[in-house]
Parts: C-alpha cells; structure tokens; sequence
C-alpha cells in the first residue's frame, strides 16, 4: 500500500482531532465555561468597534471591562495600567532619577520644600526655600507638578541646569546638576525620646525597608536606646518578605510569624523567625491606628501573639489579603490576591469584603464608633451598639484565639490593640488650614523674614530650638489673618480647642526647614497622646515579655 498519499490527509485530522481533544479537555479542566467566556467578551468587544455608531476606544473598553471583572472579587484585586507601573515600580522599589528635591508650587513658582537626603541637589548646597525660576535657561513661573516631574527627573548621569532665587543672597545662582538614583526612604525618622527610649517611624514597606530600620535600630542602640516605640500608623504595607524580616528582628528563635493558604497549595507558605538580632531583647511597644494595613498588620500581630510586646493606638484595618502582581503584555499589571495570611496564634485578621462595594469597604473603617480610650489586655470586645449584632454574630465574626500566654485575642478585623488610644480628630478648622497649605505657605513666609535670625540663634542645635523656640501671640494672629487671605474662615471656638495642635504644627513646619524629618517629629511628639501612652507602659511591656 502506497501510504505517501494518505501523509498529508492523515495528519490533517490528527491534527484537527489532537486540537478539538484539547480544547474539550481545557474546558473541562476550567470547569467555568472559560473560553466561551472568553469568545463571548471577544465576540461583544468585536461588534462594539465594527457597528456602534460612535468611533470606540477599545483599549478603554478593555481595561473598564478588567476593572469590571475585578470588582467582582475583593477590594485589593486591582489592575495598574502602564502608566502608572513606573511610579508604583519606583515606589516600592525605593529609588527613582533625578535632581533629589522635595518641592511645591507656591504663587506659581517652585520652590524646595527639602532637598532628598544623599541626593545630588543637597550635595551641591541647594537648600529648602530656594526657588527654581528657570530649568535648562527656560523660564518656569507657572510650571504645573506633572512638568517639574518631566524636566527634572531624567537618567543618571544626564544633567539639567537650574537658576535659583535665594532670600538673602542678592543674586540668582546657576546649578548644574548631574541626575543620579535618588532613594525613597520608608524609614521616616528614628530619634531618642528620652534618654533611654528609641523610636522610629516606618511609612510603608518596601524592597530596602529592614535595611534601613537595622540602620536606624543600630544608630539609637549607640546613643543609649534601652526600649523602643515602633511606629507603624498609616503605614498601608507592601512587601510580606519585608514584613517577616522586621518582625525576625524582635522575634527570638524559630517562632512562627506569619503563614499564608491559599486555593491552589503552592500558595501556601509559613515564614519563621531564622535569625538572631541584637533586638530580640529589647522592650518595644508598636504604634497602629486604622491605616495601619497588611504588613503592618503582620508585625503588629507577631509581636501581640507572642506577647513580645504590646500594641497601642486603634484596631488596625484589617486586610489580611496576600498579592501577587502579574506583569502584562503592554506593560500594565494585574495584582491579584491568591492567598489569606494567618497570625502565628492563627488569626485571620481580613474584615468582611463580601456583598460591599469598594468604597463602603474603605468608608466603614474610617467611620467605626466602637472603641474608647483605655487598657484592653484581655481583648474583651464590645458588642457594636451601631448594628446591635447578636453574641452569635459577634462571636462569628471575630473568633477568639489566645497568645502565647493565654491572652484572648480576636481574628476578623484587624489587630485590636492592648490598649486603644484614639487618634485625635481635628476641627473643620484646622483641617481647611492643612487642605489649604497655609501652614507651608505660612511657615516659608516666617522663614523668609527671621530666617536669619534662626539660624544666628540656633546653628544646627534641634534641641535647643525645640525648648525655646516658640512662636509669639502675634505670630499666631498674623497666621489667622493669612490663613484668612487663603480662603480659610477663622473659627475662634475651633481655633481655642486646637491653638496648642496649630502652634505646634507651625513650630514643626519651620523645624523641617532646617532639620527635615527629624525637626518634624521631634516638634510633634510632645503633643501626641499615644507616643505619650506608650511612653507610660514600657514596665508592663518588660513584664509581658519577661525581660528584666
């Protein structure tokens, strides 16, 4: 039999047959209908662009149709478009390129509120309060924030020419600047509140965050830091390798820190302490508040199931979600939740997401009533008086589970702090100030005319400016009639509850003119009533953790 003339036929239908055995075998491995879901989207998509009576924008209908989809699952399922990635890339990556300056547009001219730590600008003498009038010899009165981004980020190793109007110097000054990768720090500020205690503020947790806390930790542990606070409030999270790092920093041996399940098994992870630390010894106390998310949540919860410590301030936000971001064809990403993550006691600390909307998801943390200041060691929990749940529901959705001592706490809604301490809640008064800037605006103005006068008295002394500088009755009333000209309605009845809040805040604000973060914080502290909580219960913490 000549079987040469069957080749081509014969491989024809077992190829036809191998594809059509495939296809059913993926629709059945899917088990949802997926690819004819797949073909009825690309069928709508299809005749959308070939017959609606309007030109269509098929890249937005996709991308709304992504954003559709994902709202059907939990509140942190998100798609990031291309354009966005690089900023979000940058943000957790901790560097970006460019001159190094942390500006603001003030009366259409941008001004440097600081120049970035290490950066080149700061490396070539450019101070906070200079004014940039031209970039690369063109003028920029009335340059918007997106341009400032555009012409002064660039390449390291690229240049850009600025000519700088300074108070005090009669003429402009010409920088050239080589661009260079100008870190984002996640590590605030670290300094000593007393001779003895150490405290350090994280904003998020990025790829570089235990690098610099370890940096920080060692800088305090040499100036005498015998305790520490750890500020964690509105810190959303980020990298949960970071968050079991930090933790390992405070956790002895092979103590569990966080573990992860999810649908599919090789989601499922359990991360220990592994290494040992100079601080695992060391009495600390975490600050958290309703902004303080996910990795935040991680270490909190660490730190509270094995009582190493104690926890103050407010019941955290409660997303006990782990992501993991895909990287699209055209650059855009899908960052999709594939596991829960677990406290070491077993917590899930996640709030109820299901049957809400994203943004009643969000608006329910900032707006929760149930909390009053006071001690919570046994994490009794209050029957929310607002929705009168039952025991049974109550029960249900925050279950009980206990430390390492036996301490009862709860899963389902975040960490709930040992003691609660409410955030202050500003005015309608001072918050106009802060959503007007006037405080900046005020503070460069003050700046601008005793500048001098600062710096003759103060040099480089934080301390000293920190116990004598004080503003006067007649700067606080030239503020309130500043304030005034910006479109802020004086309230003589919020201005006397929050004079003191106000008057530190200015102080704070011409502080980080001189001293940067550090001037800020060291300004603020004295008026925060949790930092001064915690100040008072570094005994019971030392107790708890059974360290002398």
């Amino acid at each position: 039999m000549n079987y040469k003339k069957y080749r081509i036929p014969l491989m024809v239908i077992i190829l036809t047959s191998g594809i059509l055995l495939g296809t059913q075998i993926q629709k059945a491995l899917a088990g949802d209908n997926l690819f004819e879901n797949v073909k009825k989207f690309n069928d709508v998509l299809t005749l959308t662009q070939k017959f609606y009576v309007e030109d269509v924008n098929t890249d937005k209908l996709v991308e709304s149709a992504i954003n559709g989809m994902l709202n059907e699952l939990d509140p942190h399922s998100v798609y990031i478009p291309a354009k966005q990635m690089q900023a979000v890339e940058e943000e957790f990556r901790g560097d970006f390129e460019g001159v190094g300056i942390e500006f603001q547009v003030v009366n259409d001219t941008l001004t440097v509120v600081s120049p970035i730590t290490g950066g080149p600008s700061e490396i070539l003498g450019i101070l906070a309060g200079d004014r940039i009038v031209k970039i690369d010899d063109k003028d920029c009165i009335g340059i918007t924030n997106d341009d400032v981004r555009k012409k002064l980020r660039g390449k390291a190793g690229s240049k850009v020419k600025v000519l700088v109007l300074r108070i005090g110097v009669k003429d402009p000054m010409e920088y050239e600047i080589t661009r260079d990768k100008i870190p984002l720090f996640s590590v605030d500020t670290h300094i000593m509140l007393d001779k003895q205690t150490g405290y350090v503020s994280v904003s998020r947790f990025a790829e570089k965050t235990t690098e610099e806390l370890q940096s920080a930790l060692n800088d305090l542990q040499s100036k005498g830091m015998k305790q520490l606070v750890l500020d964690l409030r509105n810190n959303p999270g980020g990298y949960l390798n970071q968050a079991v790092q930090i933790a390992d920093l405070f956790i002895d041996g092979n103590k569990k820190i966080v573990y992860t399940r999810g649908r599919r098994k090789d989601f499922d992870e359990d991360f220990n302490a592994s290494v040992t630390s100079p601080f695992e010894n060391v009495p600390i106390i975490v600050l958290v508040n309703r902004g303080s998310a996910s990795a935040s949540e991680i270490v909190s919860g660490a730190v509270q199931d094995w009582d190493r410590g104690l926890v103050v301030g407010e019941t955290t936000f409660g997303k006990g979600l782990v992501q993991r971001q895909f990287p699209l064809s055209d650059g855009s990403s899908l960052r999709l939740t594939i596991a829960d993550y677990f406290t070491p006691s077993g917590r899930l600390i996640q709030r109820k997401y299901k049957d809400k909307d994203k943004k009643d998801y969000y608006m329910e943390n900032m707006d929760r009533q149930d909390e009053s200041d006071g001690e919570n060691l046994e994490h009794k929990i209050e029957l929310d008086s607002l929705h009168q749940k039952s025991k049974t529901e109550n029960d249900s959705l925050h279950p009980t589970f206990k430390t390492s001592k036996g301490r009862i706490v709860y899963g389902g809604g975040g960490i709930t702090p040992d003691y609660f301490v409410k955030s202050e809640k500003l005015t309608d008064y001072s918050s106009n100030l802060i959503r007007k800037n006037t405080f900046y605006l005020f503070a460069l103005n003050y700046i601008d005319r005793h500048g001098s006068d600062i710096k003759n008295t103060f040099g480089d002394n934080l301390a000293k400016f920190i116990s004598s500088f004080e503003l006067s009755d007649t700067d606080m009333k030239s503020f309130i009639e500043f304030s005034k000209g910006k479109d802020v309605k004086f309230v003589e009845k919020d201005f006397d509850t929050e004079k003191d809040y106000i008057r530190a805040r200015l102080k704070a604000t011409i502080a980080r003119n001189y001293w940067k973060n550090e001037g800020w914080y060291s300004s603020l502290i004295p008026m925060d009533k949790q930092v001064k909580k915690a100040l008072s219960l570094f005994g019971k913490a030392k107790e708890l953790a059974n360290i002398k």
